[in-house]
């Protein structure tokens, strides 16, 4: 499914220029000084940003010994969080209410003392910290729509959404190698969106590109978990029956994965949530993990969250927020889209990715007669899915 971003163009913006003289000459001066700072704070936070980054990195590699077979040096992994990366991962948690932070100690801890296989470790530590490095691009996103008419303040935020992004960008390569798409571009097209609105002040625009890449970042999330035939679950399974060992590995990389969407599926989908989790969970013995009910669990669990995005566009109708949720209805939609396939049919699953389509751009233009027609299609559509991905 293609969806196109129309964004809604602010009013022009005219440059006045305004003729030299001695006290414009001064006032220029101060400017550039203040620009000159400015310039110089952006790049201090870019590094930081860049930093926190690198400093995964350099754990990922001392974690990768377990790969080979040789000893990984836990103090070394230990001490490289602790003084690089907990702070920001303790940050997201009381932010976001979760317990990120002391689940990767306690792991480092458990590979330390060889209570925990040191490749299981390698995947929580990895997956976790990309799942918390999305966080933070949500937490600036957050930010930009506190701060917004401060465009300085704005485009350093977004700097450090960018910066963080370089943190999963690799997972986002993967995940359009193994299923053909272009994930990566869409999310690229979603930053531009976002960079051109910040210039244009136009906060609706912003806001439709960052659902842009907040849900294909999600849909990559998905597709690394419970999409089938590359998701984790399915993976699990299927190692299972050769190496109970490794099928634990790939166990413990989608539950850490599966921690960025959950608390999304969660509001909407709690059932399913659950037993996505449990299926998970390092407690549940691999041989008895079902994918296939993973998958469908997932399905569901996004119909219901793209019901209750379109019910909430229908009451923000006229809003800006109406345009915006109406286009993550259609980002879940397009998240299982290839699911959707299986349980609609090609022809139904087309007619429904155009109706979204459709709906977006009359709630864009507040066309409410026409958009009134058309959600109750799309509604009965995803309802049909709930019943019948079971």
């Amino acid at each position: 499914m293609t969806l196109k971003l129309k964004v809604l163009s602010a009013a022009a913006v005219t440059t006045l220029l305004f003729a030299g003289c001695a006290k414009e000459e001064t006032k220029k001066s101060e400017a550039q000084e203040k620009k000159t700072e400015q310039t110089a704070k952006k790049e201090e936070t870019k590094q930081q940003e860049a930093d926190f980054v690198q400093a995964y990195k350099d754990g990922i590699a001392e974690l990768d010994k377990a790969k080979d077979g040789k000893e990984v040096d836990f103090d070394k992994v230990t001490k490289l969080y602790k003084e690089k990366l907990q702070s920001l991962v303790q940050k997201r948690d009381g932010e976001f209410s979760e317990q990120i932070d002391p689940t990767i100690t306690a792991a480092l801890e458990a590979g330390k003392k060889k209570e925990m296989e040191p490749m299981v470790v390698r995947q929580l530590f990895d997956k976790l910290m990309q799942k918390e490095f999305f966080q933070s691009m949500r937490h600036d996103f957050k930010e930009i729509d506190t701060k917004w008419g401060k465009k300085d303040d704005v485009k350093k935020e977004m700097e450090e959404a960018l910066a963080f992004y370089k943190g999963v960008e690799g997972t986002v390569g993967k995940r359009d190698t193994a299923y053909g798409t272009q994930m990566a571009s869409t999310i690229k097209g979603g930053f531009d969106e976002m960079n051109a609105a910040i210039d244009k002040g136009d906060k609706l625009a912003f806001s439709l590109g960052k659902q842009v890449v907040d849900k294909t970042l999600m849909k990559t999330f998905y597709f690394a978990t419970g999409a089938e035939p590359h998701g984790y679950a399915t993976k699990m399974v299927e190692e299972a029956k050769k190496d109970e060992k490794k099928a634990k590995v790939e166990q413990a990389e989608g539950w850490a994965f599966y921690q960025a969407v959950y608390p999304y599926v969660k509001k909407a989908a709690p059932e399913e949530a659950e037993f996505i989790l449990k299926q998970f969970d390092l407690k549940t013995d691999v041989k008895t993990v079902d994918a296939k009910a993973v998958n469908k669990a997932f399905v569901r669990g996004f119909a219901k969250v793209a019901l209750g995005e379109y019910k909430e566009s229908q009451e923000n109708f006229g809003k800006d927020k109406g345009p915006v949720t109406a286009l993550e209805g259609a980002l879940f939609i397009n998240m299982i889209e290839n699911d959707l396939k299986t349980v609609l049919g090609e022809q139904q699953t087309a007619e429904l990715t155009k109706t979204a389509q459709s709906y977006l751009d009359a709630v864009k233009a507040k066309k409410k007669e026409e958009a009134d027609k058309l959600l109750p299609q799309i509604e009965s559509t995803l309802n049909k899915v709930v019943e019948t991905a079971k």
